[in-house]
């Protein structure tokens, strides 16, 4: 089976789970998934994982993203974007300065009420799914990041690129710009650039994948080890290699390592990456406990 990490550059219109199932089709597996939804008005980089990769899921943390969004001015919608219905209109449009001044407030780290037009769930239920009922409920404010914010433009429409944490909505930053600034504000285009250390520019796109034969779209997944390389690594034996494959625990004062209790790592071997281990505290010690391996099929 064909494993690895495949970037794909996501079209405006379609859903994140459109893509998994093209690129399901495309490499005859069903084991297909994403690291990251994208909203369908929104295009850009959508980091799919096809094979064994799928298995990394549940050990990705969102990483920091960077976007390109447009902002248009003198407009309030239900869904913060320009899909919505108009909820109110205002042509009194500050100059560009107060503008640029009014966005560069919310960089750092600031609290951002999530939009009722997102996945997020309460009580079991998409909040998405209770907005298109017409229900609107109470939403507690989360901890974001914004690390970095530059905008330009005039009149009512602006640029925007922003590099943030995970769970950044970007529709909300651009509705709370416009809320500052006394004239309402929506999202009206959003391109996602970077996410997880990968680049849109490396993307592809479905349409040249589909030109492709099948040993040419093979060759463009990337190992899955690339969804690890913030983490250390530690390379073992053939020994000590075929005792973690076991189930054993491999104690570091045995390997020469000394990584704190808790560090997750990169296991390889003579063969390169095979799995994800912790350190981990045993009564003679601390050790590596493979977590999950990517050289054998799941049961």
């Amino acid at each position: 089976m064909t494993d690895g990490v495949l970037l794909i550059h996501k079209p405006y219109g379609i859903t994140s789970f459109d893509v998994v199932a093209r690129v399901r089709r495309l490499y005859g597996t069903k084991k297909v998934g994403h690291t990251g939804t994208l909203d369908p008005i929104a295009t850009g980089l959508l980091p799919v994982l096809v094979g064994r990769a799928v298995k990394a899921s549940e050990f990705l943390t969102e990483k920091d993203k960077e976007y390109i969004a447009g902002l248009r001015l003198g407009l309030t919608t239900d869904t913060e974007d320009i899909t919505g219905a108009v909820l109110s209109k205002s042509e009194n449009i500050p100059d560009s300065e107060a503008v640029i001044r009014a966005a560069k407030t919310f960089t750092g780290e600031i609290m951002q009420i999530p939009p009722m037009y997102s996945a997020l769930k309460v009580g079991g239920e998409k909040l998405v799914d209770l907005a298109r009922k017409g229900i609107v409920i109470e939403r507690e404010a989360r901890p974001i990041t914004i690390h970095e914010l530059d905008i330009e433009g005039a009149g009512a429409d602006y640029t925007m690129r922003v590099f943030c944490s995970k769970g950044t909505y970007i529709r909300t930053l651009c509705a709370d710009i416009g809320n500052k600034l006394g004239c309402g504000g929506i999202m009206t285009s959003l391109v996602r650039t970077k996410t997880g250390g990968f680049r849109l520019s490396e993307a592809h796109t479905l349409e040249a994948l589909e030109a492709l034969t099948t040993e040419q779209r093979s060759k463009l997944l990337l190992p899955t080890e690339t969804l690890f390389t913030h983490l250390p690594m530690v390379k073992l034996s053939d020994f000590f290699a075929k005792l973690s494959k076991n189930g054993c625990e491999i104690y570091q004062r045995k390997i020469g390592s000394n990584f704190p209790c808790g560090t997750m790592l990169r296991v390889c071997d003579k063969n390169g990456f095979y799995a994800i281990g912790e350190i981990r505290d045993y009564p003679e010690g601390s050790a590596v406990k493979l977590l999950k391996r990517f050289d054998i099929e799941s049961k």
